[in-house]
């Protein structure tokens, strides 16, 4: 089964691209089929990864920013594939 985490994150005002460059610095505990990094208008970043394994299987999440980067707390999903 694939299992899809995504990650988002909005950025206090001005410090999308910060947000940005620290979220493509970190590396997980283990690699992802696939990782693929977004960023959308208000200083949003979008993280998706995309594993081989059970919908409930305990999966290395990508952390909470400093306090001081993020506007408001990480919005976690979890999705598993249906095709």
């Amino acid at each position: 089964m694939t299992v899809a985490l995504m990650w988002e994150a909005r950025a206090v005002p001005g410090r999308g691209a910060e947000l940005l460059a620290w979220v493509r610095g970190l590396e997980l505990a283990s690699e992802p089929l696939r990782r693929e990094v977004l960023r959308a208008p208000q200083d949003r970043v979008l993280v998706i990864t995309w594993w081989d394994a059970a919908y409930d299987a305990d999966l290395p999440e990508l952390p909470e920013p400093d306090g001081e980067l993020v506007a408001r707390a990480v919005h976690r999903w979890r999705f598993e594939s249906v095709s």
